[in-house]
């Protein structure tokens, strides 16, 4: 039995045009989707530093109409899932240098989605590590929860937004290489 190419396969060939000539739209939706996530946090940090409020009470945007969100640990668990696929998706159209840097997003995603597992595991077991009265990750037994999800979210975003930069700016060597059109090619040499 002969087997196909796995672009030939409908998941195949929508992998090929998310990372080939829809490269860009999906990074781009994949960044806003980021980027709200990452303005809950610093709106967070902002109620929580500025405003003075109580920790409890800073839920962010949508926390406050919601509070359940804050305190939901299958929607936490679920947005990790979302950036793990997505860094995952997008990853092949990346080269050179963008790939690296991706890639850097990419393993610290992955030990940040095994934190918000182990917080989902602990939420459904019932039982927490240390004995603590909350779901606790390994690292927040030293660092707090918000400053860490702070930190979390900027440890993958800054190397994402600097393989978007290369990506969409890569030396002559990587743009022979792209399969997508997202480099910006904003002047010729007049020579």
């Amino acid at each position: 039995m002969e087997q196909r190419p796995a672009a030939s396969t409908p998941l195949g060939e929508g992998i090929h045009s998310i990372n080939a000539r829809r490269h860009r739209p999906a990074l781009w939706a994949f960044m806003v989707v980021v980027l709200a996530h990452w303005a809950e946090h610093v709106v967070q940090a902002i109620q929580i530093y500025v405003l003075d409020w109580p920790i409890p009470e800073a839920r962010g945007v949508l926390g406050i109409p919601f509070p359940w969100l804050v305190t939901s640990e299958w929607m936490h668990y679920g947005y990790a899932l979302v950036m793990l696929v997505g860094l995952i998706l997008l990853r092949p159209g990346f080269t050179g240098r963008s790939r690296a840097w991706w890639t850097a997003a990419l393993i610290i995603q992955v030990w940040h989605h095994l934190e918000h597992l182990l917080l989902l595991i602990q939420a459904i077991a019932g039982s927490n590590l240390a004995g603590r009265e909350a779901p606790t990750s390994l690292i927040q037994l030293l660092i707090p929860r918000v400053e860490l999800h702070l930190l979390y979210n900027a440890l993958v975003f800054a190397p994402m937004v600097v393989a978007m930069y290369v990506h969409t700016h890569p030396r002559d060597d990587e743009a022979a290489t792209m399969v997508c059109s997202c480099a910006e090619r904003r002047w010729e040499a007049a020579t």
